[in-house]
């Protein structure tokens, strides 16, 4: 009698759990979850946040990759998407040249590259450029 007791029970919990189940199933296909509002601004490259400039997304206090939308931060932001890497600023100088497209000159991996800023020398501030370039 105890065996077909606890077996009452067992089956009295799960049953339990099945309609439990069941019913979040259902709250979850009716829930609209709403979508995450990102404003259409640009991104704004380089920006100041915490007395640091940034020439590209950055994570601080952050999950996920956040930009401001004022070259200096005042509270207005948003999450990054793919489209927003920084651009390439033409011309740039470096050592004693100016450049006005993406160059190979010293970098070892025969890739081409362009300065984030109007001069290289002073900023070191710079990114690859798309493998066709």
């Amino acid at each position: 009698m105890e065996a077909m007791s606890g077996l009452l029970g067992l089956v009295c919990r799960l049953w339990l759990a099945v309609c439990v189940i069941r019913l979040k199933a259902d709250l979850i296909t009716h829930l609209n979850l709403p979508k995450p509002d990102i404003p259409s601004t640009p991104c704004v490259f380089p920006f100041t946040y915490a007395d640091v400039t940034h020439y590209n997304c950055i994570s601080v206090h952050s999950d996920f990759d956040w930009c401001s939308l004022d070259g200096q931060f005042q509270g207005r932001w948003r999450y990054c998407l793919s489209s927003d890497p920084p651009q390439c600023t033409f011309p740039f100088f470096f050592k004693k040249k100016v450049f006005y497209q993406c160059t190979k000159e010293d970098y070892i991996l025969n890739r081409s590259w362009c300065s984030l800023t109007k001069n290289y020398n002073k900023d070191k501030k710079w990114k690859q450029c798309s493998p066709r370039k």
